[in-house]
Order: C-alpha cells, then sequence, then structure tokens
C-alpha cells in the first residue's frame, strides 16, 4: 500500500469511528425557537412532555431551541462524556459522581425527584403487597416464579432494579424474568399485556395508569424507592453550546423552573407528576 492511499484508508476508517459512535445521537424532538441550538439527553421527563414544557419557557428568553437526544440514563451519560450533548438529566447517583469527579460533566445540580411503584396483577399472585421491604417483594416475587418485566437497558431504572435484586440475594434469570431493551412507558405497556410486574416510576404510572387494566400499584413507600433527578453539564468550553447547557440547569434549578416542575400534570391527571427540589425528600 503507497502512502497516499495509506492516508485515505486511515481517514476513512477515523469517519466511520466517528460516525458509528454518534450513529443513534438523533433528536427526537426539537424544542422552542432560536438562533443556537443545545443538545439535552434524558428518558422519561422527555417522554411525558416536562421537558418540552421548560424547553419552551427558557427558548423564549434565550433565543435557543434544544434537541432532545432520547436516552436512559446509562447512554445519557455515556453521550455527555463523548461529548455528543451539552447536557443530560438523570437518575443515576454513581454515574453522576464519577462523572463529576473525573471532571467531564460540572454543575450537578438537583432538580426534583418521583417514586418508583411496583405494579402488578390485580390479584398480586406474589403477594407483594404484604411485603415489609422492596428487597421482600422481589424476593417474593422470584420465588414466585411471577412474570417480571426489566428494561434491561442500562438506564436509571434497570439500575435501581439490579440494586434492589442484589439486596435480596437474587440474580434473576429463568422464563419469569423477561428483558424489553425499552423505555418506562413501553416496558409498563408490556407488563401490563403479560399481567406481569413491573417497576415504573411514579410518573409514568400517573399518565399511562388509565391504559394498565390489568395492573395495580402493589408496592411503594420503601426509601429505596424514591427517584432523584440531577441535572450535569459539559465542562466550561467542552462543545460549542456548552454555556447555553449551563444556562439551562440555572434555568432548571430557579423558582421559574421549580414552579415548572411542580406544576406539571395538576391541570390534566389532577395530581403533580414530579416534585420539585424543594419537596423531594
Amino acid at each position: 500500500m503507497n502512502y497516499k492511499l495509506g492516508l485515505k484508508v486511515l481517514s476513512a476508517a477515523m469517519l466511520l469511528s466517528v460516525t458509528s459512535a454518534s450513529a443513534d445521537v438523533k433528536c427526537k424532538a426539537v424544542y422552542g425557537e432560536g438562533e443556537r441550538t443545545f443538545k439535552l439527553a434524558t428518558g422519561s421527563p422527555g417522554e411525558l412532555g416536562l421537558l418540552k414544557v421548560i424547553a419552551e419557557k427558557f427558548s423564549s428568553i434565550n433565543n435557543a431551541k434544544m434537541c432532545w437526544v432520547k436516552a436512559g440514563s446509562g447512554k445519557s451519560l455515556k453521550y455527555l462524556k463523548n461529548k455528543d450533548v451539552d447536557i443530560v438529566m438523570v437518575h443515576a447517583p454513581a454515574g453522576e459522581k464519577k462523572a463529576i469527579k473525573e471532571g467531564w460533566a460540572i454543575k450537578r445540580t438537583l432538580i426534583g425527584s418521583n417514586e418508583f411503584y411496583i405494579a402488578g396483577p390485580k390479584n398480586d399472585p406474589a403477594g407483594i403487597s404484604e411485603a415489609k421491604t422492596v428487597a421482600s417483594a422481589y424476593d417474593k416475587i422470584a420465588k414466585a416464579k411471577a412474570p417480571f418485566i426489566s428494561r434491561g437497558d442500562n438506564s436509571g431504572t434497570n439500575k435501581k432494579e439490579l440494586a434492589i435484586w442484589k439486596k435480596a440475594n437474587i440474580k434473576p434469570k429463568g422464563e419469569w424474568y423477561i428483558i424489553t431493551k425499552d423505555f418506562m412507558m413501553a416496558s409498563l405497556k408490556e407488563a401490563n399485556n403479560v399481567n406481569g410486574y413491573f417497576m415504573t416510576d411514579s410518573s409514568t404510572w400517573v399518565a399511562g395508569m388509565k391504559e394498565m387494566n390489568n395492573l395495580k400499584v402493589l408496592f411503594k413507600g420503601d426509601p429505596m424507592l424514591v427517584n432523584h433527578y440531577h441535572a450535569l453539564a459539559q465542562a466550561k468550553g467542552a462543545t460549542k453550546s456548552q454555556d447555553l447547557a449551563s444556562k439551562f440547569v440555572d434555568f432548571i434549578a430557579s423558582e421559574e423552573g421549580q414552579k415548572i416542575i411542580s406544576d406539571y400534570g395538576v391541570s390534566k391527571y389532577g395530581l403533580p407528576m414530579y416534585n420539585n427540589a424543594k419537596n423531594t425528600h
């Protein structure tokens, strides 16, 4: 191979590598109007519409639009580390703290919370409604070999689920343990379809409960099930829109941003879908 040809092959390989790494970083939606765009990765807050409301308000005062990249917490943090997005809204505390410690994220800010519920068949074949702890509830499901839906996607929800199995000293496997590799609402619907158990966040349950004719909430209230959301931005100068990401973190934490979070869902469902940071426990 001559020198020029070798350079061409090397350049093509490098381009393919970059393309492959960011091929799935696509805008699920674009919110607001403005001359500049910043990218934010998150899952349920985008699925449930909260992100759209916050982004459109932010856009109206900052001449910027937001590209929402739909991803669970694990993938969102990966995108942030790879500089594919400018900001994330996630619920994966260990990963968040690692990002700050290693210096590829800044401004980790509590923006609010919801909680996890264990929904399941109305006749509760595993008897989890009698459990005292969430680990005990999982133990009952495993012993009954009742269908259990797992997202299995390295999301914050999946990480929490695996932590509970670990606390219960159980490695789930078998036909009863069903992995969807899908997002929250789709996985909740699958649990309804197969009459199985699923750990859903309270916000998704509020949005979808009228469609879940086979399910009801059977367990909640364990402190382990509190679900904190944080925003993290790129380090200063890391991406061309890092300044907008930093401003967005400040906006979410502001009184106006926090009011949007605490009010969201009330008009449609009669109760809020998220707690703001002040009401997070």
